[in-house]
């Protein structure tokens, strides 16, 4: 196994064997070196689907990710753990087993994978519930703001992951997120106590499975010898065809 947490700027827990290795830590570029993010992105978590935001709301969204860019703090963390099917539709990653017939599909021919978590940090929570204690309609874009931000970052890092990985001889599979597809939100606390997230970049689990910080992201993503055509994630491996949110 391998592992490394950058920063930037479920079985229960008791039940988990904790990985032998020890995490490590990068530093992330300061907020002047933020990844680029699509305002696009953000217009699209409001709701915006083949329709353009007027000036008034564009300009809100420039604001709001400037605001959420200057408060984050990023992080991320990433493990590397051999890949065991079990089933048909059921693997073993280290201790926690997962169930998911869309996994399945996007780690079909992988014999390893990262997990993989990042968070923006606590003090844009504080930022977005201050903004919606203020401004009901500005909370509501610098919650938009937020989730493409920390997608930017995620982009950014899981290409790090892809050149390293490139480097082996080695390829890549989309992120592969709880939630999506038929992959239950159920495994996030004992994903999280794997990477020993809290640890290592503050991130933690409540008992309702909210992840606090609340703009934090945390995905699997397959590594293969063979280099694959799919591409599909997030929406695209997701079936709530009906989602708002869908791109």
């Amino acid at each position: 196994m391998k592992s490394e947490v950058n920063e930037a700027h479920e079985v229960s827990a008791d039940t988990v064997n904790e990985p032998a290795q020890q995490n490590c830590t990068h530093d992330a570029p300061p907020a002047t070196e933020h990844p680029h993010t699509n305002p696009w992105e953000a217009a699209r978590y409001l709701g915006y689907r083949g329709t353009q935001p007027d000036s008034t709301v564009e300009a809100m969204i420039e604001e709001c990710i400037a605001e959420v860019e200057a408060a984050a703090v990023p992080r991320s963390i990433h493990e590397r753990f051999p890949l065991n099917f079990t089933g048909d539709d059921t693997f073993q990653v280290a201790s926690l087993r997962l169930k998911s017939r869309s996994l399945q599909r996007n780690l079909a021919g992988c014999g390893e994978v990262y997990l993989f978590a990042a968070t923006l940090g606590i003090a844009v929570d504080t930022l977005i519930r201050r903004a919606s204690l203020m401004d009901t309609a500005k909370g509501a874009v610098m919650q938009a703001a937020a989730a493409a931000v920390i997608e930017a970052f995620c982009d950014a890092e899981n290409d790090k992951l892809r050149r390293e990985a490139e480097a082996e001889g080695l390829y890549l599979r989309p992120r592969f997120s709880p939630g999506y597809g038929d992959l239950s939100l159920d495994c996030q606390r004992d994903f999280l106590y794997l990477l020993k997230a809290q640890k290592n970049i503050g991130l933690t689990v409540t008992d309702s499975g909210l992840m606090v910080p609340i703009k934090s992201v945390t995905a699997i993503i397959g590594i293969s010898t063979t280099n694959s055509s799919c591409h599909l994630q997030g929406c695209e491996v997701c079936p709530k065809t009906d989602c708002a949110f869908r791109r």
